[in-house]
């Protein structure tokens, strides 16, 4: 079944065109990466999906229900976990409330949520009553990504989960995506590190100054040539 389709969507700041009628498509259950180089509209494209941004033209349908033009907090609602690029976590709050503010518009099952992020996450469990602006970037990220969940989103867009982490940290990212996949979210992924997303997902679209240049099964673009060459280092 086909949960999130991206139609034609055009994206305008003022004169320039940042997204020039990208199409894409995203299956209930699939894990979805969106590869592409820095400005090719990656980010672009997820904060339009979460209604940051008006598309000038196009289509964005989340289970056959319309999103465009929908405020944030209404696409919140409708089933879209967005969880944004330098993980923006409340720095004054502790970890406990800023998993609570995941939760802002249900808290009828905050503690079984709660305590299923502190499962996924032992670390976050731990500083439950720390701030999140003294937790490592790690930690950080590992705390959106959980507030994101705390509304039970039924498609988590991930805006570079592994920017600036140590590879022992982005390895426990990785996993704890696949954790959240396997039990049933949907997830869209903006990765630079290409070869781990290509390695997680089931299939990929790779963006070029706005436009969908390539897509195809995870395994096939992760020996392409040109996918080797441009962003895998390789060749």
């Amino acid at each position: 079944m086909t949960l999130l389709v991206v139609d034609d969507v055009v994206v305008r700041y003022g004169a320039v065109e940042a997204l020039k009628g990208i199409s894409l498509s995203v299956e209930q259950g699939e894990v979805v990466t969106l590869l592409g180089s820095n400005g090719a509209g990656k980010t672009t494209t997820l904060r339009t999906i979460s209604g940051l941004h008006a598309p000038a033209r196009g289509t964005i349908l989340l289970d056959g229900e319309p999103l465009t033009g929908k405020p944030p907090h209404e696409v919140a609602a409708m089933g879209v976990g967005h969880v944004p690029e330098g993980r923006r976590v409340f720095p004054r709050m502790s970890v406990n409330e800023n998993l609570e503010m995941g939760a802002y518009r249900d808290r009828s099952h905050l503690k079984e949520d709660t305590d299923r992020v502190f499962q996924l996450f032992p670390r976050l469990a731990e500083r439950r009553e720390q701030q999140g602006g003294t937790l490592s970037g790690g930690e950080q990220q590992m705390l959106a990504i959980g507030r994101a969940l705390m509304s039970r989103p039924r498609v988590l867009l991930l805006d570079e989960p592994s920017m600036g982490l140590a590879p022992l940290i982005v390895q426990t990212i990785f996993e704890i995506i696949k954790q959240v996949n396997d039990e049933g979210v949907t997830v869209l992924l903006v990765e630079q590190n290409a070869a781990q997303a290509l390695r997680l997902a089931d299939r990929g679209y790779v963006l070029e100054t706005g436009t969908m240049a390539m897509d195809g099964a995870a395994k096939d673009l992760l020996v392409d040539d040109r996918v080797r060459q441009v962003y895998l280092g390789e060749g």
